[in-house]
């Protein structure tokens, strides 16, 4: 399914179909909306999806197994999050791992694909925004728009043609309009994203190399988890800035929000105003910081160092 040429229908003879009457959320979603925080209170691996024979891990562990869910119906929110991902907390390695492809008959609510990693999201109705880690390219299925992980395309390097998007050395740059989650989740390589719009929810979260600039305001979590790598907001942020950061620079030409760099243990945060919580402070600024600060063309002047 990675070729351009488009196809009739869906070929997949181990293919598992979900009919669905209302929207459920986390279908596909390989941290069973983030277990590690809600421990089973919000929902188990094994609790079955409504109207299906099927539980929760059944579809995620097919999707391991390289073979694709089709879902018909309107699907609910948070769709494929961090598909793709071999996850530590279930024993996993933590690192990206081939799946199946996902397809849907109707319409996704938002935060769809946030921190995806691989795989190939198929919608043949509306999508609703915040998306996730997602970019939208040339459908090789008929009746569908076709969706992969910004990361998967930098770093892996299908063979796909980008809509609403370019791609130019290492550089991708996205106009779609579209507001974004996760943007550049788990970037690992000299290879520098830029949206051109708002962004939501977790920018750069995990991401260990790379750059991701947003031309336009960052919402809550921005640089969550942090591990290196450059995550730029040419605007405001909501609050928990660099939230866990463990290393890497952030630059906010504007406000980082409120309880700024929490649980902070590494890395250099640059903004014009913000609020720093422990174990973050504020400093002045040395040559050096104004160095880096100009090698992203920005002027110094304002600036002030959170770290």
């Amino acid at each position: 399914m990675f070729g351009l040429k488009k196809k009739d229908k869906i070929v997949d003879e181990n293919i598992i179909e979900l009919d669905i009457d209302q929207a459920v959320d986390c279908l596909c979603d390989f941290t069973y909306n983030f277990y590690w925080n809600h421990k089973g209170e919000k929902m188990e691996l094994t609790d079955k999806i409504p109207n299906n024979n099927y539980t929760f891990q059944d579809i995620v562990e097919h999707l391991k197994k390289g073979y694709s869910v089709k879902i018909n119906g309107d699907v609910g929110h948070r769709l494929c999050s961090s598909m793709g991902v071999d996850l530590a907390y279930f024993g996993g390695t933590g690192s990206a791992i081939e799946v199946g492809d996902v397809f849907v008959n109707g319409n996704v609510a938002s935060r769809m694909g946030i921190s995806m990693r691989k795989g190939n999201i198929y919608v043949s109705g509306k999508i609703t925004d915040p998306i996730g880690n997602l970019v939208e390219v040339k459908s090789d299925v008929k009746g569908y728009k076709k969706f992969i992980s910004i990361t998967e395309l930098l770093m892996d390097k299908p063979k796909v043609k980008l809509i609403g998007a370019s791609k130019y050395s290492k550089k991708l740059e996205i106009n779609d309009g579209l507001i974004r989650d996760t943007l550049g989740a788990r970037l690992d390589g000299d290879y520098e994203v830029i949206l051109n719009g708002n962004a939501d929810l977790s920018t750069g979260i995990l991401m260990k190399k790379g750059i991701v600039r947003v031309n336009g305001n960052g919402g809550n979590n921005t640089a969550a988890l942090l591990n290196g790598g450059t995550v730029i907001i040419d605007g405001n942020c909501d609050d928990f800035t660099a939230v866990e950061m463990k290393k890497g620079t952030v630059i906010i030409n504007g406000n980082a929000g409120k309880f700024l760099g929490p649980k902070k243990i590494s890395g250099v945060i640059y903004g014009k105003q913000g609020s720093p919580i422990h174990p973050t402070k504020e400093h002045e600024l040395t040559n050096e910081d104004k160095i880096t600060l100009q090698n992203y063309k920005f002027n110094p002047k304002g600036f002030i160092k959170f770290e």
